[in-house]
């Protein structure tokens, strides 16, 4: 004879995203504000972690961090000057990840401290894993810097490392205390920087808003000149659709199998490797769409002038939508590690129409051969 107890714990995740510029002049009051949104009558302690790509396009980025600490001393605990950790995937690697909770562990970073992240979606990542590990958690204050990071990566609650020949081996499902989008980074940016982003935006307008992918396409031309307006509605509106479906989607934790938001990704994670990461995240996404948008006309699911749209809309913003790799057989085996990220059950997102994402359980090889053809 047995028993046993069943216990519901209901969970609530709540954090601000806060958008704005010049986040580090001395009189903006996001950055104290959103410190002490809990306690506002306490002196906060923080650390500042900074991308080295930051760092180097923004000499000054320390100082200005300390000064921001010093004219708010009543409010901020600085402990220490802001460090930096290597920008792009050369991050998400297990010894900068040791480093990272070596320092914080010397600086006797609590719970109730903050680790400030200031950096594109890799280096976010192996900071929101230090600080989602050390003490079982952190407080986390994501700034992200790339318009990838701003409108995606940085907005959720994914943090982790590479591992053992995989993309996002290791890591954490932890929300941030708080993210701030402060826009005034992006004009640093390199030109494939500046685009490479843009294609997270392209992700979610195909399988959830099809008036956000019209105006993408009716917007083409101001957001490959890279005029800010455009782009700050284009991080805005992508972020909102982000965060809906971690709220309403009803899986923030990806217990399940369906991944709208991975749409495209099966075959980008494995771009980006076979590549050698030559291939930025979102070059290697935008052609992982193209291929899963051939695959659904393939497979009877979408129309030959949805497929146009979608090609044409990343060509206008510079975005790559075939690349050599494709040919390589290594590809497939995207399919395979997906699998396994996902739990042994392989579901992928396709397009029914633009702005309708479906779930397919029953991938086929000679079609995907066929679409993986059609490009190559």
């Amino acid at each position: 004879m047995s028993s046993h107890i069943l216990q519901r714990v209901p969970l609530v995740l709540e954090y601000p995203v806060a958008f704005t510029r010049g986040l580090f002049d001395a009189d903006n009051p996001t950055l104290v504000e959103i410190l002490a949104r809990r306690e506002p009558d306490r002196r906060h302690r923080a650390v500042a972690v900074v991308d080295a790509g930051v760092a180097a396009a923004w000499p000054h980025l320390a100082g200005s961090i300390e000064a921001y600490a010093a004219r708010h001393a009543d409010r901020i605990e600085l402990l220490a000057p802001p460090w930096t950790v290597p920008g792009g995937e050369a991050a998400k690697t297990a010894a900068v990840l040791d480093d990272l909770v070596g320092r914080l562990a010397a600086l006797r970073v609590d719970r109730h401290a903050f680790a400030i992240a200031i950096g594109g979606g890799a280096a976010l990542d192996v900071i929101g894993f230090a600080a989602a590990t050390l003490h079982r958690g952190v407080r986390l204050v994501r700034v992200p810097t790339t318009v990838l990071a701003q409108n995606d990566a940085g907005v959720g609650v994914k943090n982790g490392i590479n591992a053992h020949g995989a993309k996002n081996f290791l890591g954490a499902f932890a929300a941030p205390f708080a993210v701030i989008d402060d826009s005034s980074f992006l004009a640093t940016l390199g030109a494939r920087d500046r685009v490479a982003g843009m294609a997270e935006a392209v992700k979610v307008a195909l399988v959830r808003d099809p008036e956000f992918f019209a105006w993408l396409e009716d917007s083409a031309g101001a957001l490959a000149a890279f005029e800010l307006p455009a782009v700050e509605r284009l991080v805005r509106r992508c972020a909102e659709l982000h965060l809906a479906h971690i709220a309403g989607g009803g899986d923030p934790f990806e217990q399940g199998n369906a991944r709208p938001l991975d749409y495209g990704h099966w075959a980008a994670h494995k771009l980006e490797l076979l590549t050698q990461h030559e291939l930025r995240h979102g070059e290697a996404v935008a052609i992982g769409m193209v291929l899963d948008a051939r695959y659904a006309v393939e497979a009877g699911l979408l129309d030959e002038t949805s497929y146009a749209r979608i090609v044409a809309l990343l060509a206008r913003l510079g975005l790559p939508t075939r690349h050599d790799a494709l040919r390589s057989p290594a590809l497939l085996d995207g399919l395979a590690d997906f699998r396994e990220h996902l739990g042994g059950d392989l579901t992928i997102t396709l397009l029914s129409a633009i702005g309708r994402g479906v779930d397919c359980r029953d991938v086929r090889d000679d079609l995907v051969h066929r679409a993986i053809a059609y490009l190559a």
